[in-house]
């Protein structure tokens, strides 16, 4: 009689694959979905599958877990929903074999299985499948395998161990990569909506929100999930991440829980306690490494750190930190999107109220640690809070950007957004820090000689607008409603008035008493009503006459009212410094003082104009930003009044056509244009990189030189390779200007 031996298995990667919705996503491995079944065939020599004679027992290792699944059945084929029906409709059992004494998950994580080996409704089987697959093949049988949908997400090595009545032998299958799986009820991060899962896993294109509130600009952004090798990357983080590396076994067992890895992850995307991912630059220099403005994707930056041996890139900040984090969570399986807070505190002494210091000139001082970051990028997950109740569960905060520590790392939340609105201070995790980002308070003084001249307090300006990409469009969608519950709504629909509106801060009685305050609006925004006060003295504000643009020179007037009965002398200040998005401003670039005289009841208005040459900056930079302001000095009174406004100075943008864009298909070449017409008052040169993830494979880089009023216009061919809708962006940076300019356009790519 023929020996029953195993010859060989086919794992199905294309068929399973399609069905847990990992098509595209490059391993070396096959990609799987937990809470799942996927189906193997497996092929034997000499005889026929007897399951009263032999017995074969499948293993899934991970690490040190190890699952067994004994094969049962025979069942019904597998269905379309690719979850296990078995005849009798009960599980089969599948024990784990620890690999040392039981360790107990951290607080508030998933149990994966049951670590006594007790069958449970969360348990790994392995099942025959009733019918032969091929008939011309008697000896080739199909099992269908089932994963919990509260599995460990990693790498699994799978075997089989034959057993027959004269030996027992074991054989390698290969390996498999268990994923988090939003489309599974069962799962902590399931997600009800197709249009958002499309959105927050699948799709691989975003949009990173930055300058400021009242003139937001879109930068277009890979992330690149898709990209050779790189969920590879994403799951090798895991595996140095010092939790991994310190205990092996807990930190898999807590892999089950997506709040577990959120935290993981948050930690890994930056390296100032690990051998994360980016280091952080704010210095303005960057030798020895990129410029993060020039980042377009994240790829280039998880093969850079892949290729060095995991050493940190050089440099991100924050909305890189969270582009690469989120392309990582995607990955994982967990949806994901980026999350941009305009006017975002940094609150260093815990006191929700943010100082802000002035010279009796309008120049801003550095007299504070505190700081509010024009805007500061983020991103939330979503997932189950068992650990807090399910009212917390949805969209969770995270921030991988090293700024404070939590529990010894650098990292920050998750942070239920629930919890975030309703101030639930004691809920796990960083919800204070994230609370004090979108609500702190803004005390603004004069001062002179150590003497506070004047003061006020603005409760509205920090958290002024959050916003996040819009599911399915290029547009921006305004989410401060799920942080704060009293908010000033952003108009979505129009943005021709972004500037009308002013800032208009009234005189203060000259004082040394720190805790006499005032309330005051606000710096207004657009189709803003702005809260009015009863005139006192002298109003004045600050109007930019048209949106600012790199190489244009800054318009803008100020208008000073007299609301009292007697005459007026007056100095006005003016004073206009560079700065930071994350930091206060540095030198004054740019002052005007003027003397005026205003008759009661007057109101006077002046213009003034600042040279694009005034604030142009040496580096390389996409944010220009300006710190503008006004104090206005009653010369007999000496009180003094104060109207600031910070804005950002917009690059143009690049233009891309495509001769029919409603007709790409897969496979099928294709031509883009770049164009861009100079603006610019001089000649300017740069080097223009047109890339796209699914559609070229590699960067197409282009030097250029252009004088003013210059057209450019480039061609490039591309061959989409993946389907949906995928970006083709471009940017161009110039260097005697020191800027970046970016464009793109989304393409739907169709089956042929």
């Amino acid at each position: 009689m023929d020996k029953f031996r195993f010859r060989n298995v086919d794992l199905q990667s294309t068929k399973n694959q399609l069905s847990h919705n990992t098509s595209g996503l490059s391993s070396t491995t096959l990609v799987l979905r937990r809470g799942q079944a996927f189906q193997i065939l497996v092929s034997f020599n000499g005889r026929e599958f007897n399951p009263r004679k032999d017995k074969l027992v499948f293993q899934a290792v991970l690490g040190p877990l190890s699952f067994e699944l004994p094969v049962s059945g025979p069942r019904q084929p597998i269905t379309g929903s690719g979850q296990p029906a078995s005849a009798s409709g009960q599980p089969a059992s599948a024990s784990v074999q620890p690999a040392s004494a039981s360790v107990q998950p951290v607080s508030g994580s998933i149990q994966p299985v049951s670590v006594t080996g007790q069958p449970s409704s969360a348990q790994w089987t392995a099942t025959l499948e009733r019918g032969v697959p091929n008939p011309n093949s008697p000896l080739t049988i199909s099992v269908v395998l089932f994963s919990p949908a509260s599995a460990s997400v990693g790498v699994y090595t799978l075997s089989l161990r034959v057993e027959t009545h004269t030996s027992v032998r074991t054989h390698s299958l290969g390996q498999f990569t268990l994923l988090c799986n939003p489309w599974c009820q069962g799962d902590s991060v399931f997600l009800s909506s197709n249009e958002l899962r499309d959105e927050y896993v699948r799709s691989d294109i975003g949009l990173l929100f930055k300058g400021t509130a009242s003139n937001y600009v879109s930068r277009p952004w890979s992330f690149e999930q898709y990209e050779k090798g790189i969920l590879d990357i994403c799951m090798k983080l895991l595996q140095l991440s010092p939790q991994y590396l310190t205990d092996r076994r807990r930190d898999l067992l807590n892999r089950s829980n997506p709040v577990y890895i959120g935290r993981v992850i948050s930690a890994m995307v930056n390296s100032q306690d690990d051998r994360g991912v980016l280091m952080g630059n704010w210095s303005g220099e960057y030798n020895g490494g990129i410029n993060p403005s020039t980042w377009s994707g994240s790829a280039d930056i998880l093969r850079k750190w892949s290729e060095s041996q995991f050493r940190p890139v050089k440099y991100g900040q924050c909305w890189v930190f969270a582009a690469v984090m989120c392309t990582v969570m995607r990955a994982l399986g967990i949806p994901t999107r980026t999350v941009t807070n305009f006017n975002s505190a940094h609150d260093t002494n815990g006191n929700m109220v943010i100082e802000e210091y002035y010279s009796e000139l309008g120049k801003k001082l550095s007299l504070s640690k505190d700081s509010i970051w024009n805007f500061h990028v983020w991103v939330e997950s979503w997932m189950k809070r068992s650990d807090l109740g399910q009212e917390y569960d949805g969209w969770q905060a995270l921030d991988s950007t090293p700024q404070e520590i939590s529990a010894g790392m650098y990292r920050c939340g998750p942070a239920a957004l629930k919890a975030i609105l309703d101030r639930k201070v004691e809920a796990q995790y960083d919800v204070p820090f994230v609370y004090a980002e979108v609500n702190a308070d803004v005390r603004t003084m004069i001062v002179r000689d150590g003497k506070v001249l004047s003061s006020e307090t603005d409760t509205k300006r920090v958290g002024a607008l959050i916003c996040t990409k819009r599911p399915g469009s290029m547009q921006m969608l305004n989410i401060t409603s799920d942080y704060k519950k009293e908010t000033h709504m952003f108009e979505e629909s129009s943005r021709d008035n972004k500037f009308k509106e002013s800032s208009r801060l009234n005189m203060f009685e000259e004082s040394s008493r720190d805790n006499m305050f005032e309330e005051s609006p606000r710096l207004t925004h657009r189709f803003e009503e702005a809260p009015r006060v009863i005139p006192k003295d002298v109003v004045v504000s600050l109007n930019l006459l048209k949106t600012p643009v790199i190489g244009e020179n800054i318009l803008f007037n100020v208008t000073i009212t007299n609301n009292e009965s007697t005459h007026k002398e007056l100095k006005a200040h003016v004073n206009a410094q560079n700065k930071e998005y994350n930091s206060n401003p540095t030198n004054t670039f740019w002052e005007a003082h003027n003397d005026l005289k205003l008759a009661p009841n007057e109101t006077h208005t002046f213009e003034l104009e600042i040279s694009s040459s005034d604030y142009a900056s040496k580096e390389v930079r996409e944010d220009y930003l300006v710190n503008l302001a006004v104090v206005i000095e009653d010369v007999e009174t000496q009180k003094r009044t104060l109207a600031s406004q910070e804005f950002n100075i917009i690059s143009p943008t690049l233009t891309i056509q495509i001769a029919d864009e409603n007709s790409v298909m897969i496979n099928m070449q294709q031509v883009a244009t770049v164009t861009f017409t100079s603006p610019f008052a001089i000649p300017v040169n740069g080097e223009l990189t047109v890339m796209g993830s699914g559609l070229l494979e590699e960067k197409v880089q282009i030097s250029l030189t252009l004088k003013p009023g210059e057209a450019m216009r480039r061609t490039v061919q591309f061959t989409p390779r993946m389907t949906g809708s995928k970006m083709l962006q471009a940017s161009l940076v110039l260097t005697n200007l020191a800027s970046v300019l970016h464009g793109f356009m989304t393409i739907h790519v169709k089956q042929t």
